[in-house]
């Protein structure tokens, strides 16, 4: 039985490499099928958030379960680029490992903001996902269900998730309010409508923001987004000139490229007549070129800019650290025993079907031998022979037990089968 991960995180990849391993929700959807085709007899979920891309991979037989090199391999094939290149912005955890980093980040504990609500449902969209896909299976269905109830318990039974702080609200109250004094007279535009621009513009909202733009591609999402909020939509055609009239811009594309390079935005920059523009690039890959901040008056973030701000919200949440940091340690050995006694689980079946054979069999020769028995008789003899062999199994079974709660019984299944000639 073998659960893993490969992937790379904030913590050891800058945005530059993140960019170039993210996927979008269609190549999500082509990843899997890929690794399905690839590996057929292995269970996949992936994923992949603006901070993380991460490939889960479980299988009951080791031997088929992708090696840490050939996902290395899928990653680099699949966004073309050099394996070499990557190999050292992925990290690899197996076993229970993995485990506990899937219950930390399911619970948020491994983000750049602690406590911020939006992995969770991230999480649980890979998971439906992979579900959809046919790709996930007995251990991953059980490891993510088992992630969901962590994160609950954590939110429920500490502090972590009080007075959520998310990454659009820190942008907004460390950066956007570095600039600006008030925001009342300012025009937000919001670039994309996905959950993280929606979050980020509602908190210009309770600053003041009142007059706000909201451009998409498919112009269906812009309206809705736009009538949740209260904003105007704007085709896509109209996005050059909507960031000359802007003073904050929210941009949460999935764009494979930027959406504005620093040559397009020459042109923008004259017709703002040096007004200071916000602008807050929250999408990987980034949606702005870089060169785009070196303008007069502009003041270009992006997700790694945050980090200062939210290591600080890390140290605010550290006395409710060790009691979250419990939970997780507490399910992740709850999970494991689980599963170690699940691997028993055929085995004593095999081992209970096997002694019930010998029994039926034994017993019907008495039975025989003895002639006419009254019902009363006959039951005790039965009940006799049920509980001798009750009683030559208990030992086995309760050894097999005990060595499940410290670890994979491997060594004591496989005596097991030898002793009692047990075939798979």
């Amino acid at each position: 039985m073998k659960f893993q991960l490969v992937g790379c995180s904030h913590h050891t990849a800058p945005i530059e490499v993140r960019e170039r391993l993210a996927f979008n929700g269609e190549e999500a959807q082509t990843a899997l099928a890929d690794l399905r085709e690839r590996f057929p007899a292995a269970e996949s979920v992936l994923v992949s958030t603006c901070n993380r891309v991460e490939i889960y991979t479980a299988a009951e037989d080791p031997a088929v379960c992708p090696t840490h090199h050939q996902l290395v391999d899928f990653l680099a094939s699949f966004h073309c680029v050099d394996a070499v290149e990557i190999f050292d912005a992925l990290f690899e955890r197996t076993g229970e490992d993995a485990v506990r980093h899937l219950f930390m980040v399911a619970s948020s504990l491994d983000s750049m903001v602690v406590g911020e609500a939006q992995i969770l449902s991230q999480v649980k969209q890979a998971y439906e996902l992979a579900r959809a896909t046919r790709n996930a299976g007995p251990l991953t269905n059980a490891a993510f269900q088992a992630a969901l109830r962590v994160a609950k318990r954590v939110a429920n039974e500490t502090a972590i998730n009080q007075r959520r702080v998310s990454i659009p609200s820190v942008a907004v109250a460390d950066f956007a309010k570095a600039i600006f004094e008030q925001f009342a007279d300012k025009r937000a535009l919001v670039i994309g409508a996905g959950d993280m621009g929606e979050e980020t513009v509602r908190y210009l909202i309770d600053e003041g923001v009142r007059e706000i733009t909201v451009v998409n591609r498919h112009a269906e999402r812009a309206r809705a987004l736009a009538e949740r909020i209260g904003a105007a939509a704007r085709p896509w055609g109209e996005l050059h000139a909507s960031l000359a009239a802007a003073d904050l811009v929210i941009s949460t594309t999935d764009a494979a490229e930027p959406i504005l390079t620093a040559a397009a935005f020459r042109a923008i920059h004259r017709a703002r007549d040096q007004r200071p523009l916000f602008l807050l690039d929250l999408a990987v890959p980034r949606d702005i070129d870089p060169a785009v901040g070196d303008f007069l008056g502009v003041y270009l973030y992006s997700i790694d800019d945050l980090k200062q701000a939210c290591e600080a919200n890390r140290q605010e949440r550290e006395k409710e650290w060790p009691k979250a940091e419990r939970i997780v340690d507490e399910e992740t050995a709850r999970f494991l025993a689980e599963l170690h006694h699940r691997a028993t689980g055929p085995t004593i079946r095999r081992l209970k079907a096997q002694a019930d054979e010998v029994k039926a069999d034994e017993l019907r020769r008495l039975l025989n031998k003895l002639g006419d028995l009254d019902e009363r008789s006959r039951g005790e003899i039965e009940r006799s022979f049920g509980r001798l062999v009750n009683k030559l199994l208990h030992p086995p079974l309760e050894s097999l037990r005990d060595e499940a709660e410290g670890g994979p019984p491997q060594g004591l299944l496989e005596a097991l089968k030898r002793l009692f000639q047990l075939k798979d």
